[in-house]
């Protein structure tokens, strides 16, 4: 493994860098109690659609670019392994499994990024990032596991499947770079990802009856912030960061979920999990921090 030197200043623009593109996950924290308290019961795949199609296509008509020559593939493949693939093995995993034990799984994406990114990317692969995955997958662990938790096979090979896309969707995203401006490269990939899905959600779920207010509401949270803003802010990231510090920010969104579950939905906190809040937390910051040259 090697050791990585930044000089203070680099630290510095990495820090900041890091606390903006934090937001997102924070923001991602949000789906749980958006979805469960505003959506319409059991419309996974409509919810999948709605967050990604629309946007992605006001970001492109805003953009007013196209992609060209090798984009085209480019954008579908992103815009698959960042939305389309992910958010659907997400919810395969949501449905057939307890939701500590899909979010644990998903703990499992920063190393992985990490150690694909030292093979892609040729990013340091060091004892640190090692260290903060095992502290950030225990910590979760903690967070979200219950007693209740069960495996199903076909549940946690989705969950799975899902950490690994995201994973290759961001060292590929920071590999390709971005070739127009960020609010049509997200559109570009949000536009992709809505139309794998559209066929999905026309088969399985079909178009709902009826829209409430209160559905429309919850919709355009997670369209507009927790998706066109979120992922804008989160593709800049991944262009400015390492992705062995980018992708360890994704261990915030159980952590923020878990405190709204707190706070709005009086949920209880034990012990156990304030522990795991706290190895999260840890993760977090070890992976952001460098050896500062002297």
């Amino acid at each position: 493994m090697s050791r990585e030197i930044m000089s203070d200043e680099d630290q510095s623009k990495i820090g900041l860098a890091s606390l903006r593109t934090a937001l997102t996950p924070m923001v991602w924290g949000t789906t749980y109690i958006v979805a469960t308290e505003f959506l319409p019961a059991g419309r996974p795949m409509l919810a999948a659609v709605v967050r990604a199609l629309p946007v992605g296509l006001a970001f492109v008509l805003v953009g007013r670019t196209l992609p060209t020559g090798h984009w085209w593939w480019r954008s579908a493949v992103l815009g698959t392994l960042n939305i389309g693939a992910f958010f659907a093995l997400l919810f395969v995993a949501a449905f057939r499994l307890p939701g500590g034990v899909a979010a644990t799984a998903g703990a499992l994406q920063p190393i992985v990024a990490a150690a694909i990114a030292s093979v892609v990317l040729g990013e340091p692969f060091t004892r640190r990032v090692v260290v903060a995955g095992m502290l950030g997958v225990a910590g979760v662990a903690m967070l979200v596991l219950g007693p209740e938790a069960a495996l199903d096979q076909v549940g946690v090979a989705a969950a799975l499947a899902g950490t690994v896309s995201m994973a290759v969707g961001v060292v590929l995203t920071k590999k390709w770079g971005r070739p127009v401006d960020l609010v049509t490269f997200t559109g570009w990939q949000l536009t992709a990802g809505g139309l794998v899905l559209l066929p999905v959600l026309l088969i399985f779920e079909g178009l709902p009856a009826e829209i409430t207010t209160r559905n429309a509401a919850g919709f355009a949270w997670l369209a507009i912030v927790g998706t066109g803003l979120a992922y804008s802010n989160w593709f800049r990231g991944i262009q400015l960061l390492p992705v062995s510090v980018v992708s360890f920010l994704t261990l915030l969104s159980p952590l923020v979920a878990t405190l709204i579950g707190w706070i709005a939905l009086d949920e209880a906190l034990t012990i156990v999990q304030t522990a795991g809040a706290v190895l999260v937390l840890v993760a977090v910051v070890t992976s952001q921090r460098r050896r500062r040259s002297s």
